[in-house]
């Protein structure tokens, strides 16, 4: 918890001191035409914010707590686990309700797994008390919300996906898997659970933007967590198929200036879109969004009679997964919020547990391997396997994608899971 994290942590500090010493519902910015994009100061800081609201007041909490120690809002090791600690508060929260949920669809050995596979997981340690993601704020209230979907609680349940998307964007890959777990819920009528579903969750997020509308910052926000859909990076160091296409673009156009061998073995970096499109060939975004819809409405139709809570966990971590590997400027942490879908899963369906294992490889190594333990400690070599790892990774983890697409489809034909 003390160790530095990424940049990230960082930014997470500045937004808590903003939160606190500019008021949370300035920090996109109040008004203009067009919206005058807000910038958040701590100390010689200053960035801009592009996550939504629900990340703010949470970080806004954490801040506070320590303020209480240290007026001053000093850059100590204490502020680097006041802000990783709504996130390990959050995996303390998520590893019980894996175990309730296990255990009241499945029973105690299944539960005792779900739990061991993400609370005992090096990609979970990695991902939040190591290097201070914000992924496990998303992941309860978005696990929590298929559960309750499924057993025919609709409106608690969109109300949780809700909050999941708004503490992160990443999140709005699960509401059509939650819309479908409450069309497909025990003891609801279809379209009136889906009904209230979908009204609880526009709700929620009218209630927790308000604040911000009332202001007349309700563009601001839009146009802060907009910004995200336009990152110019071909991969934000994900390991997924755009960091592949990074290294033969690189590679081969160095290759007059370095020589082959230097260039097909140095260190890839993050290669902009925009270069991509000034070299001639087409803007790769929409190609790549178009791959993501389509692969996750085939895996929508294919769980669409479903009513068994680990299918839909699965459902939900494989779009997860889909989306990490084929879209655009994703970052290395997106692929965390199918591991605790993936316990679930796994903990009933015998075949997803080497899907889940090969799957929390890929999400370790991709950060271990990009971040190491975090700022002020030496990264591990990413050349000793003289290709760039990360590059090897990223093809591993492309193919482990189709294996995961096959058993997913094998697991949809299975007879469905007894419920205890």
């Amino acid at each position: 918890m003390p160790l530095d994290g990424t940049e990230d942590v960082m930014v997470w500090k500045t937004w808590s001191y903003g939160a606190l010493h500019q008021g949370v519902t300035t920090l996109y910015g109040v008004g203009g035409s067009p919206p005058v994009r807000g910038l958040v100061h701590w100390g010689d800081r200053s960035t801009t914010v592009d996550y939504p609201p629900m990340a703010l007041y949470e970080l806004a909490a954490a801040g506070l707590v320590y303020q209480t120690f240290s007026p001053e809002f000093e850059n100590t090791r204490w502020l680097n686990a006041a802000m990783k600690l709504p996130g390990l508060l959050a995996e303390l929260a998520l590893t019980w309700c894996l175990y309730a949920v296990a255990r009241r669809w499945y029973g105690i050995p299944a539960a005792r797994w779900a739990v061991l596979a993400y609370w005992a997981n090096p990609a979970s340690v990695l991902n939040g008390a190591v290097l201070g993601y914000l992924d496990p704020l998303m992941a309860l209230p978005a696990l929590a919300s298929i559960a309750l979907a499924i057993v025919g609680v609709p409106i608690l349940a969109g109300a949780l996906i809700a909050l999941a998307y708004l503490t992160k964007a990443q999140a709005v890959f699960l509401v059509p898997v939650v819309v479908l777990a409450a069309w497909n819920g025990w003891k609801t009528t279809p379209l009136g659970a889906a009904a209230r579903t979908v009204a609880a969750a526009m709700i929620v997020s009218l209630v927790v933007l308000l604040p911000y509308l009332l202001v007349g910052a309700g563009c601001n926000v839009a146009q802060g967590v907009s910004s995200l859909l336009r990152h110019d990076m071909l991969s934000a160091y994900a390991a997924n198929v755009w960091w592949v296409v990074t290294y033969f673009m690189r590679a081969s156009y160095a290759v007059a200036d370095m020589g082959a061998w230097a260039a097909w073995t140095m260190p890839m970096r993050i290669l902009g879109m925009s270069t991509i499109v000034r070299l001639g060939y087409p803007d790769p975004r929409p190609f790549a969004t178009s791959a993501v819809a389509l692969v996750a409405l085939w895996a929508l139709w294919q769980a669409r009679r479903s009513r068994d809570l680990s299918l839909f966990c699965a459902l939900g971590a494989f779009i997860v997964h889909a989306y990490f590997v084929l879209g655009v400027a994703v970052h290395e942490n997106h692929l965390y919020l199918a591991l605790p879908l993936l316990a679930v899963a796994a903990s009933a369906r015998y075949r997803l547990r080497q899907i889940h294992i090969a799957v929390s490889i890929v999400i370790a190594l991709n950060l271990f391997l990009f971040f190491g333990f975090g700022r002020g400690i030496p990264l591990p070599p990413r050349t000793f396997t003289i290709i760039d790892a990360t590059v090897l990774l990223a093809a591993a983890n492309c193919v482990l994608l189709v294996c995961h697409a096959r058993t997913f489809y094998f697991e949809c034909h299975a007879p469905e899971q007894p419920v205890c």
